[in-house]
């Protein structure tokens, strides 16, 4: 996250009551399944970047697979609002600020919910932010900004988290990474190189504690319809008489499965790596894109002859 978050000293925040949440919030949590499977009964998880998006949506799941959940944002008030809500279907949740690109934040926050739940089987490294240039107009300070919160933060998310996880012989990471840690746009060099990144910092963690018991993964998605994408929307509109909303479908339909990805949906995939379905994969960088990177980026003239398939795909999206 960006260096401004703040510490949450106490670490913990109160399950009891219910705080209604506000809208993508409230919809994330309505969308996720609430009949999801019990594969993480009696287990604990941790969730950086909970309070929005993808993170939002994978506590949820995880909650909601029986796992008692500590929320990790900068947002004090969105993760209040999740832990109340997990709190109010019957959960347990810990609402923990904390600026991830600072190690003795991290380290207080892993062990703050260490000591409120006993133990730590499952992480779901998951903040990171977007940011636009290129090598000519990008400054140092912008480079860091980047790399502290999309790659740093990972690497001090393990770091503490592993001794927890070796030390039982067991547990499970996975990594937020990008379809473009594969592949790029123009004008997101920071963003892209810190993707990239995430794979060899994947590869590594596997294989350094894969005798440990310990698994490590990463998601790779394409254009999600959280609050990160519509704010890149709103930025790359201009003056389209149609808004954003039309830009978020093009975007859409660059994928060949012709739609925006939902959060949930990266959700239950993080879930089914971070479960004891996954107990023979790691090192992996599954893509959820819905085929972008698998496709060319120009079609034969005649291609979607007799398809059905639209022919006329926007523009490549913000991932």
């Amino acid at each position: 996250m960006p260096r401004e978050g703040r510490a949450n000293p106490g670490g913990l925040r109160p399950t009891k009551g219910v705080t209604l949440l506000p809208g993508e919030a409230a919809r994330a949590l309505d969308a996720a399944d609430p009949s999801a499977p019990p594969d993480f009964a009696g287990r604990v998880a941790l969730v950086t970047g909970a309070a929005r998006g993808i993170g939002r949506a994978s506590a949820v799941r995880l909650h909601r697979g029986g796992a008692a959940v500590a929320c990790v944002d900068r947002d004090a008030p969105m993760l209040d609002g999740l832990v109340h809500q997990i709190a109010a279907e019957g959960g347990q949740a810990l609402a923990l600020v904390c600026d991830v690109a600072r190690d003795a934040e991290v380290a207080a926050a892993i062990t703050r919910s260490v000591q409120a739940f006993g133990r730590l089987d499952v992480v779901h490294a998951n903040a990171g932010i977007q940011r636009y240039g290129t090598a000519l107009d990008v400054t140092e300070a912008q480079w860091d900004e980047v790399m502290d919160c999309n790659v740093k933060s990972v690497f001090l998310t393990a770091r503490h988290s592993l001794p927890y996880m070796v030390a039982a012989g067991r547990g499970a990471i996975v990594v937020t990474a990008s379809a473009q840690a594969f592949a790029t746009q123009r004008n997101v060099v920071h963003y892209s190189t810190s993707k990239a990144a995430l794979l060899g910092l994947t590869r590594a963690l596997a294989v350094d504690h894969a005798e440990q018991g310990v698994r490590v993964n990463a998601v790779c998605p394409g254009s999600v319809d959280t609050p990160l994408l519509r704010a890149a929307a709103e930025r790359f509109s201009g003056d389209r008489p149609d808004g954003p909303q039309a830009l978020l479908t093009a975007w859409g339909r660059s994928h060949p499965m012709g739609r925006l990805c939902t959060p949930e949906e990266v959700a239950e995939v993080v879930a089914f790596l971070l479960s004891d379905r996954a107990a023979f994969i790691t090192g992996a960088a599954v893509p959820v894109d819905g085929g972008l990177v698998a496709q060319l980026g120009a079609d034969l003239p005649d291609s979607h002859a007799g398809t059905g398939a639209d022919p006329k795909r926007g523009a490549h999206p913000r991932l």
